[in-house]
Formats: C-alpha cells, sequence, structure tokens
C-alpha cells in the first residue's frame, strides 16, 4: 500500500508524463506536415510516446489496482 506522500509523488509524475504525452504528439503533427518530415526522428518520438504511454499505464494501475488499464 502508498503512503500518502508517495501517492502524491506518483500523481506528480503522472501529469507530467501526460504532458510530455501530449507534447510529443505535437512535436510529431508539426513534423509530418513540414516537409520533408524527419522519418527517423518521427520514428524515435512515436517509440518514446509508445514508452510514455506503457508507463503512464503502469502508474494509472499502482494508483488504481482494481481498475483494469
Amino acid at each position: 500500500m502508498l503512503t500518502e506522500e508517495q501517492i502524491e509523488d506518483t500523481r506528480a509524475t503522472l501529469n507530467e508524463l501526460h504532458i510530455e504525452h501530449r507534447d510529443l504528439d505535437l512535436v510529431i503533427d508539426h513534423l509530418l506536415i513540414s516537409p520533408p518530415p524527419d522519418e527517423l526522428l518521427v520514428r524515435r518520438l512515436k517509440k518514446r510516446k509508445l514508452l510514455l504511454k506503457d508507463r503512464i499505464a503502469q502508474l494509472e494501475q499502482l494508483l488504481e489496482p482494481g481498475v483494469s488499464a
């Protein structure tokens, strides 16, 4: 069971990850409309976005173990 401090820290981390995930969406969208798109950079950013999504799901599961993420 998490302490209140751990819960607060986890929620703060989760918020930061959500912001970074959203920012990556914006960057990827911008890169795709800027000719010619840097395909390697786009692939790397998408991979980072997937890693963030997985980490977000893990933290959400930690905060709410009874809820399927």
